[in-house]
C-alpha cells in the first residue's frame, strides 16, 4: 500500500489497467483522512488543516492484506478551496475528464459529512453522477460525532436525496474505524467487478 504519484492530466495517470475507486466530496469531508483508515495506513494521504489543498489527481496503490490489486484515487474537492476562479475551473476539468474517460474506474465514493444535510454542491454532484450513469457509494463521514438515534436519521435522509441511485449509502467514521469494514468490502466487491460501469 503506497503512493503512487499525482497526476495534473491523464499523462499522469497510471497505465497498467487496474481498477480504480474514486473518492469525491467538498473540500471539507475528511477524503484523506477516509483513505488513511482504509488503507490502514496512517499520513498515506496527507491530511490538511485548510480545505482544498488537493489540487491534483492523486494514486494510492494498493495490493495484498486482502485488497486485490487496485488504486485508491483522491480527486480536488469543492465547495472552499480558496484560489482564483480560473485555476478551480481548472480543478473540475480535469475531474470531468478523469471521470468520463477514465476506463479504469470501477466505483466512485461519494463523500458526505453525516452531520449536515446536502448541500447544493453534493446535490448537484449527484445528479451529474445519475445522468452519467457511474456507479457510486454514499459515504456519510464523521459519523461518530452522531448519536445512534440521529445516525439512523441522518442515513435515512441521505437514502432518499443523495442514495436513489447509488449502491449504498454507509455511515463511517475514519476516527473510531465505524463502518470501515462494510465500505471495504463494497470496494472490493467493485474492484473484482472489471464491468461494473456498465
Amino acid at each position: 500500500m503506497n503512493f503512487f504519484g499525482s497526476a495534473a492530466s491523464s499523462d499522469g495517470y497510471p497505465r497498467d489497467g487496474a481498477p480504480e475507486v474514486a473518492f469525491l466530496g467538498r473540500s471539507n469531508v475528511g477524503k484523506s483522512s477516509l483513505l488513511n483508515a482504509l488503507a490502514g495506513v496512517p499520513g498515506l494521504a496527507r491530511v490538511s488543516a485548510t480545505p482544498g489543498r488537493t489540487r491534483l489527481v492523486n494514486f494510492f496503490r494498493l495490493a495484498g492484506g486482502g485488497w486485490p490489486d487496485l488504486y485508491l484515487v483522491d480527486l480536488p474537492g469543492y465547495g472552499f478551496a480558496r484560489a482564483p476562479k480560473a485555476e478551480r475551473e481548472g480543478w473540475e476539468r480535469l475531474v470531468t475528464s478523469y471521470l468520463l474517460r477514465r476506463d479504469p474506474l470501477a466505483l466512485c465514493v461519494f463523500l458526505v459529512d453525516a452531520r449536515h444535510d446536502p448541500t447544493e454542491g453534493d446535490l448537484t454532484l449527484r445528479t451529474w453522477l445519475d445522468h452519467h450513469r457511474l456507479p457510486y457509494v454514499v459515504a456519510a463521514t464523521k459519523a461518530d460525532k452522531l448519536g445512534r438515534a440521529e445516525a439512523a436519521r441522518r442515513r435515512s435522509g441521505l437514502e432518499k436525496s443523495l442514495g436513489r441511485n447509488a449502491r449504498a449509502v454507509l455511515p463511517v467514521s475514519a476516527r473510531t474505524g465505524s463502518g470501515i469494514d462494510e465500505l471495504q468490502k463494497t470496494i472490493r466487491a467493485a474492484a473484482s467487478a472489471p464491468d461494473a460501469r456498465n
